[in-house]
């Protein structure tokens, strides 16, 4: 058994605690150094996964401007906000004219959003969501029938990075629905997911590095049976069909480093990324 496969045997509040105590002698050390900045997280406390916090935050932003068309005036809905990787270099780059909204099921995060970003910023604004997910929170309420808090035609972008990779085939389709009613005629959505089609599905369903998909589920593949959102695959011509009823537009792929395919952009990510377009 990896490390990986006992990560997620344990409960999600469990993973909480676990990641705070590994990373205390680290957060301990900056804080006798004074290594310490207002917009970054202590190290124990961040969830979102691997990379620095400012470098990949910045990296995000880069990919918002060039896929995206990101401007500084537009409105933005971050979709699992996090602890704000995305947030704080768009505090650098949106305008007093822009606005943010974000949104996550891990409560810490929200709560450090809105006592380090909101407070300087006031157009940055942060929802705590508890949904149901079997890798972050469990409860009763679920993805699939959640209505985002938001107006139609409110945002000329919407994003989600690391998102859909968690998320079940009801839940992400509920999500895709709910992103082309709020976005405004002809807005974006960034958005990253892990992909395959029959090329690679036989290289990514076997032993990869500890990275793979060995359960097969109908179109699409998960990473660990006891934790089903843990890490999900999905095959583009299912996850086609499911852009296709949310009347969303498939404007743009660039694949990620993840599946050892040749990237087709110099400015990539590691997981795959989608451009949707409301018409």
């Amino acid at each position: 058994m990896n490390l990986r496969s006992v990560y997620y045997a344990i409960s999600p509040k469990s993973r909480l605690i676990v990641r705070k105590i590994v990373y205390s002698p680290v957060d301990f050390l900056d804080f006798l150094k004074g290594r310490k900045n207002k917009y970054v997280p202590k190290k124990g406390d961040i969830f979102i996964g691997s990379g620095d916090f400012i470098s990949q935050g910045k990296h995000h932003l880069e990919l918002l401007k060039q896929f995206a068309f990101l401007k500084q005036d537009y409105s933005v809905l971050d979709v699992g906000c996090g602890i704000g990787r995305a947030a704080v270099p768009l505090t650098q780059y949106l305008s007093d004219k822009g606005r943010y909204e974000g949104f996550d099921v891990v409560k810490k995060g929200i709560t450090w959003c809105k006592n380090h970003i909101t407070k300087d910023f006031p157009n940055f604004r942060f929802k705590h969501i508890p949904l149901n997910n079997d890798l972050y929170y469990l409860t009763d309420q679920k993805a699939e029938s959640f209505v985002f808090p938001y107006e139609n035609n409110s945002f000329d972008t919407v994003f989600l990075f690391s998102v859909f990779t968690h998320m079940q085939p009801l839940e992400v389709q509920n999500y895709l629905n709910e992103i082309h009613r709020v976005l405004k005629p002809n807005g974006k959505c960034l958005s990253t997911f892990f992909l395959y089609n029959e090329d690679i599905e036989q290289h990514i369903s076997k032993e990869n590095k500890g990275f793979c998909f060995p359960y097969e589920k109908g179109g699409y593949r998960i990473m660990n049976q006891k934790v089903p959102s843990a890490n999900i695959a999905f095959s583009e011509e299912y996850l086609n069909q499911m852009i296709t009823k949310s009347q969303l537009k498939l404007e743009n792929k660039i694949y990620g480093s993840w599946s050892k395919r040749e990237v087709n952009n110099s400015l990539s990510d590691y997981q795959d990324i989608l451009i949707l377009e409301k018409n």
